[in-house]
């Protein structure tokens, strides 16, 4: 991965936790390890042209770790680059389908020269009924991590009143990933589709 090390560094958990907060301003996201350590945090914002968000170490917002922003203004599907911050150094990239969103959230998992190396995807029965039918928010969504073709784990949602939190497994995926790109989408999934959703 050009410039980047993933030897001892917190992105290489073999699970991870996303929880949403839903607040009155803003949508604000904790990623956590297995034990239930904060590794990260972002917060959505409000008045945006195009997708920037920064993901850094706490809530005091002090130190940035990487962020995800949308490379053109223009391009109405969105393809988001994940950067190391200290490193200035593009991990991977993000793009949604065109057609996620409609019967089910997709996003494709690109390599830091945009080659696609897999794909994040939920299940088109879940996406359906959460989508349309009557209470269909309450279903819980479950989301398949692909890389090479290959199934290599899912992200389950903990049914949450109030708030959203998904376990992410990655004991299968391969080291040479950077898991940072899949927690982007994961969390650009929550930010991204959640906002379609409600409008």
């Amino acid at each position: 991965m050009p410039g980047t090390t993933l030897t001892d560094s917190i992105w290489t958990s073999p699970h991870y936790k996303i929880r949403k907060k839903i607040l009155a301003i803003a949508n604000q996201y904790w990623i956590e390890d297995g034990q239930g350590r904060t590794l990260g945090f972002t917060k959505q914002k409000l008045l945006r042209l195009r997708e920037d968000i920064r993901i850094y170490a706490d809530e005091g917002m002090t130190r940035e770790l990487f962020w995800v922003h949308q490379e053109q203004v223009l391009d109405a599907w969105g393809t988001f680059a994940v950067v190391d911050t200290a490193a200035n150094v593009c991990v991977g990239k993000i793009r949604r389908n065109v057609m996620s969103g409609l019967l089910a959230d997709e996003y494709y998992l690109l390599d830091p020269y945009g080659q696609q190396i897999g794909r994040v995807y939920e299940e088109t029965g879940r996406g359906l009924v959460r989508k349309y039918l009557p209470f269909g928010g309450l279903v819980t969504e479950r989301v398949v991590v692909e890389l090479y073709g290959q199934p290599v784990t899912e992200i389950k949602q903990q049914f949450k009143v109030i708030g959203d939190e998904w376990d992410v497994d990655c004991s299968r995926l391969p080291p040479q990933f950077d898991r940072r790109v899949l927690l982007a989408g994961i969390i650009m999934m929550g930010m991204v589709e959640r906002e379609r959703d409600r409008n």
